[in-house]
């Protein structure tokens, strides 16, 4: 297969180098390691065309990947060399900004910080925010269905995508990137290939939606005693407008992990707080009341009402940025504790509060030793769940037997006390190989099927990312 694409692509698109290639056979976590005997890096569709119409004729699978920072190994190719890795980071232009719409189309390896930078300087952003901002690409964004903490005011990647390009399974090319506001020619094969991971198709381009950019922001923190007061003061905000955007909830330990971990932080509010809150407001006009006047109206009242202890808002840019390195430096600072198995999961909003705590004290009871705790965006019932290992197990042989033995049976409760809850076992990081098991154990079976069925039809050869979101052991995977 490699020799039959040598003339059709740039000698930079194929890639054998083994010290080349291996950073791209690990996961983010350091949990899945792969081996790929080729990374390919196309770039243009037509490029992307000629490749996997030569996987299809020589039955060789393909695992795309952006900017490698999956949670649950989505992008990490399998350990016995069965397929090669197809890296879309070279596909990295802006094809359009149109300033008068608010719309950009992007191609997939566009890294997110990039494309914001150009939208700002347009008069526009990107409504999308996360930690891997400088290394997440819009293909690895769409593919993911990728949320955020934004999701609370703008959704997930689904509500901005207004269109995508892809290289489908038998190599023809689905075009949706003309964005057209009406199409009811059937099935939405746009909003099909959003959150698939690159099992049906290959995301090279796509059209998203801009918001104006921000005139004032505020951006405060705030300590409370409890989940169940951080929604009270969620819905207060939710009520005088929807000005506020981000709304993060994070207990005291989680916090203390961060400032460990973040050299020269310090913590935003005096005192012990058993939860904090990071709170963003923005305005896209100077016209309406400024979103720290709102904040601090709001927070006032909640002070003097006892549902908030004490509160403080950003006197700078600085400071809100030293708020939010706080936040971003979460997953990083968790991972520097040791080991863990983390969830990403969500339950239905009004019953996030009390599944933060009793969830936590029944892992705590169920597996002796084990630490877990929460954080994540309450206004959309997305938690990240981590569970730490018992003190003592580090690094080598601990580590990996804990992973192997402990940590799974760990899991199924997790997702157990997830699903009786009525919430789900992936909020934004996708199934991937991590939760592809789970997912055949607990999906009810018509949605199961139906996902089956899906992956038979449109990649009947199997060669499009193997092994991700559908168990190995399912008809389709």
């Amino acid at each position: 297969m490699i020799d039959e694409l040598a003339p059709l692509l740039d000698p930079a698109a194929i890639v054998t180098d083994r010290d080349a290639i291996a950073p791209w056979e690990r996961d983010w976590r350091q949990r899945f390691h792969g081996h790929a005997p080729a990374l390919l890096a196309p770039r243009s569709t037509d490029q992307v065309v000629a490749i996997v119409r030569a996987a299809a004729r020589h039955r060789v699978a393909l695992v795309a990947q952006g900017g490698n920072s999956s949670m649950v190994g989505g992008a990490t190719p399998p350990v016995d060399g069965s397929a090669l890795l197809l890296s879309l980071r070279r596909m990295n232009a802006i094809r359009a900004l149109d300033a008068e719409a608010g719309r950009v189309v992007a191609e997939a390896g566009v890294i997110l910080q990039t494309m914001n930078d150009a939208a700002l300087d347009a008069g526009w952003r990107f409504p999308l925010t996360l930690g891997a901002r400088g290394t997440a690409t819009i293909g690895g964004l769409v593919s993911t269905n990728a949320g955020g903490t934004q999701v609370l005011r703008f959704g997930t990647m689904r509500g901005l995508v207004l269109g995508v390009e892809a290289v489908m399974a038998d190599g023809s090319v689905h075009d949706g990137l003309p964005a057209l506001a009406k199409d009811n020619r059937g099935y939405n094969l746009d909003q099909l290939l959003i959150g698939a991971e690159g099992t049906l198709g290959i995301v090279t381009a796509a059209t998203l939606k801009l918001v104006p950019a921000i005139a004032a922001r505020g951006v405060a923190w705030a300590g409370v005693a409890d989940p169940t007061a951080a929604l009270t003061l969620l819905r207060r905000f939710q009520r005088v407008g929807d000005t506020v955007e981000s709304f993060e909830i994070l207990p005291a330990d989680t916090l203390a992990a961060a400032l460990a971990h973040v050299p020269d932080s310090r913590a935003p509010i005096a005192g012990h707080h058993p939860w904090h809150l990071l709170i963003e407001a923005t305005a896209a006009s100077a016209e309406q009341e400024t979103p720290a006047a709102l904040l601090e109206r709001v927070l006032a009242a909640a002070i003097a009402d006892g549902l908030v202890a004490d509160a403080t808002i950003a006197a700078s840019e600085a400071q809100a940025t030293a708020f939010w390195t706080l936040r971003d430096s979460l997953s990083d600072a968790e991972r520097a504790r040791g080991p863990a198995v983390q969830h990403d999961i969500a339950v239905p909003v009004s019953a996030m509060p009390r599944f933060m705590i009793d969830a936590a004290a029944a892992c705590d009871a169920r597996f002796p030793g084990t630490h877990a705790s929460g954080f994540g965006h309450l206004g959309d019932g997305n938690i990240h769940f981590h569970v730490r290992a018992p003190v003592g197990i580090g690094a080598g042989v601990d580590r990996d037997r804990w992973y192997a033995e402990d940590a799974p049976g760990i899991t199924r409760f997790v997702h157990d006390l997830v699903t009786d809850a009525g919430g789900t076992i992936s909020a934004e990081h996708g199934i991937g190989q991590m939760k592809a098991a789970e997912l055949a154990r607990l999906a009810p079976p018509g949605r199961l099927a139906a996902l089956i069925a899906i992956k038979a039809a449109l990649d009947p050869l199997g060669i499009l990312n193997p092994g991700k979101l559908l168990a190995p052991n399912s008809p389709a995977a």
